[in-house]
């Protein structure tokens, strides 16, 4: 154990250390086991204990006890634990009496390799039992971490079975808890430094049907601990003075901007809400009364299949909802509705207010936690679930739009494989790492650390990142397999992306139409695309301009901070066709026209919207087939250019054979031609430049 001594000082330096801050009041002693030479009351009074050290008396938690941490003493003899937990509770006792009903509770951690003495009546197991009823009798708590840092090869000791048997007794005793950790970083988060007790959310009925009710308790069952709020401090009051509270208070006043000198009360201030180009003012009153004032309570809506809901819409905290405890009735009503749930595979949608005057509803979703003890009841895990405001869209393409080269080969697919089992935190034969139960918030415990550090001296740095709290934000080293690494970097290289010179101002008649680049590549020309997809996020287009409208339309797909981007790209691509179109003269935009199409029907594709660019080629179907700009529909025909299949979109509602039949159809000139033809056709835009037919 001794090798670990350095640890265990970390792990109750930490403890200690959150004590000053959020229980100053708290007390604590210290007692080592292993010593040489013995040092406490009940082996000066009635003898044995050889092993056990008073280090410390129980005092009012301070500095002194971190300082009294930090210098442990390393003893040769084998270290008993029940005399240690004896000693510990002959502390509390005499120091709170065996009225006290304040929070009493013993922690203890050892590495259970020491062979524990026999008694002089009974057996081991006896003595466990002795003591955890006297621990029961006085109202104590005690918490076991078991340090065994294993190494490769090792296998689990008789004497470490035994006396790990002879700790889990004391769990099915008394209140006692038992964790047995590996690593350092686990040890720092099994010393817990301080016991949240749960406070109910919701006391009320679970409303099955208006006639069918069942008492319900509500807890948190995860909530995010922040970083301490952090207050101003003035260095104005005297040093030395006792009473200074040195606090900084702010005061806001609002002023006139007609008169800056004149404050306005509150009593002349409203509340004004931004409503397209102005701004609407509502009253207090008014907001009062458009406020939602639902009524307390938790009602059934309906059951579905757990699979319909994706865990990664679970929103916020997880709360567990159970049975009031006591009620027979209601305890074995949701253990029914529970198990039947497990059997069906479903999860239950409920509509849930917690407290009276709340200011809002909340939906979520119950999935049904089945108890594997004899003594704890089945319950529910709850989650809120978002309503459609509260979703965000990130969609992506199917990797199979994708051509062959840019998909993952079977080697590149097994290196990544590997990759991944390569870095799995729970290995075969050994604990688990970062078990959330087991892994301190790094951001706190350096937060904790560095306020300790400051409050002795205010010059200090700040320190380097502790090791076990490293380990917890890089990857460990032990389960990195060198080779494994190389073979996924060699199959994925990385190429440098070289910074291009501003290019050039081309015009839109000076740069490739689309389907000359298509044709260069199939020919095998070495074309460049110069456009990937970090270039494209990086422009932050926000609208098509007219100059480069393809390269502006591929921009705004690629943007990812905003889902907007993919329908204003289409609505406007689509709107900048039909403007060339109708403003084309002689076919001299049907070039441009053709090219923006071409991009539109590939970014559909891509985006998953198919529907979006058949119904614009069924409006311009409908709108240039047989009439004044049949030539451009012509020449979309003479490319075979055609709807959007379900082949290549899945969303898709056209199949291929109906493709084929559109393009059939408009080739065959599907539309009725007018019965009669006007007598003059006059192109507008040759009466605007003069030219009169």
């Amino acid at each position: 154990m001794h090798n670990h001594l350095h640890y265990v000082e970390r792990a109750m330096s930490t403890l200690v250390r959150r004590k000053v801050y959020f229980s100053k009041s708290d007390e604590a002693g210290l007692v080592l086991f292993g010593a040489e030479e013995p040092d406490n009351d009940l082996q000066k009074e009635v003898g044995g204990y050889e092993s056990v050290v008073v280090f410390r008396p129980i005092k009012v938690v301070d500095e002194d006890l971190l300082e009294a941490l930090s210098k442990l003493p390393r003893g040769m003899a084998p270290g008993d634990f029940l005399d240690a937990i004896v000693v510990g509770m002959d502390l509390l006792i005499k120091k709170l009496g065996p009225e006290s009903k304040g929070n009493k509770r013993l922690c203890l951690i050892t590495g259970a390799q020491s062979l524990i003495k026999e008694p002089d009546e009974g057996t081991k197991e006896d003595q466990v039992d002795i003591i955890a009823n006297q621990m029961k009798e006085h109202g104590m708590k005690l918490d076991v971490v078991v340090f065994r840092q294993r190494m490769p090869g090792q296998v689990k000791s008789e004497l470490f079975s035994e006396n790990l048997s002879l700790l889990n007794r004391f769990s099915r005793q008394t209140q006692a808890e038992v964790i047995v950790v590996e690593s350092s970083t686990s040890l720092l988060g099994a010393v817990k430094a301080r016991i949240i007790s749960p406070i109910t959310i919701f006391r009320g009925d679970l409303e099955l049907t208006p006639i069918m009710k069942i008492k319900v308790w509500v807890y948190k069952k995860t909530y995010q601990e922040r970083i301490p709020t952090l207050k101003k401090y003035s260095d104005k009051a005297p040093p030395n003075d006792p009473y200074a509270t040195r606090e900084v208070k702010m005061d806001i006043e609002y002023k006139s901007r007609e008169e800056p000198d004149k404050t306005i009360p509150p009593e002349q201030r409203i509340k004004g809400f931004n409503y397209g180009p102005q701004v609407v003012p509502i009253s207090m009153a008014e907001q009062e009364t458009l406020k939602f004032k639902p009524e307390k309570g938790v009602k059934l809506l309906g059951f579905t299949d757990a699979s319909s809901i994706p865990r990664h819409s679970y929103m916020k905290d997880t709360s567990i909802l159970i049975a009031e405890p006591g009620n027979t009735k209601a305890i074995l009503a949701v253990s029914a509705v529970a198990r039947a749930m497990e059997e069906t595979k479903k999860v239950a949608i409920l509509r849930c207010v917690w407290r009276e005057r709340q200011a809002n509803v909340i939906l979520g979703v119950l999935t049904p936690n089945i108890s594997n003890k004899s003594n704890v009841a089945d319950s529910f895990y709850f989650n809120i679930i978002p309503f459609v405001e509260d979703i965000r869209e990130f969609p992506f393409a199917s990797f199979d739009s994708f051509p062959a080269s840019q998909q993952p080969n079977i080697v590149q697919q097994e290196a990544a494989d590997n990759f991944v089992q390569m870095l799995d935190l729970a290995p075969p034969g050994r604990e688990e790492a970062l078990l959330p139960e087991l892994t301190l918030n790094p951001i706190l415990e350096r937060f904790y650390s560095f306020l300790d550090t400051k409050s002795r001296r205010s010059d200090a740095d700040v320190p380097p990142v502790d090791d076990a709290v490293k380990s917890i934000i890089e990857p460990d080293p032990e389960l990195i397999a060198k080779n494994e690494l190389d073979r996924f970097c060699s199959q994925f290289q990385l190429k440098m992306n070289p910074k291009k010179d501003k290019a050039s101002k081309k015009f839109w008649r000076d740069k490739p139409s689309l389907s000359e680049e298509a044709a260069g590549k199939e020919a095998g020309d070495d074309v460049q695309d110069g456009i990937s997809f970090d270039s494209l996020a990086a422009r932050k287009t926000e609208q098509i301009g007219s100059l480069t409208p393809v390269q502006d339309f591929e921009a705004m797909l690629a943007r990812r901070d905003s889902d907007e981007w993919v329908p204003k790209a289409i609505r406007e691509m689509k709107k900048l066709i039909t403007d060339l179109l109708d403003s084309s003269y002689k076919g001299n935009t049907y070039h441009k026209a053709m090219d923006c199409l071409v991009a539109l029907r590939n970014g559909c594709v891509q985006q998953e919207e198919p529907i979006e660019f058949n119904n614009f080629m069924r409006e311009l179907g409908n709108n240039y087939q047989g009439k004044r700009l049949n030539d451009f529909w012509e020449l979309i025909v003479s490319k075979n250019f055609s709807l959007i299949n379900k082949n290549e979109a899945a969303d898709s509602d056209v199949t291929e054979e109906e493709a084929k039949e559109f393009l059939a159809k408009a080739n065959a000139g599907g539309h009725e031609a007018p019965e009669k033809p006007p007598a003059v056709d006059v192109d507008e835009m040759e009466l605007l430049l003069g030219e009169v037919v």
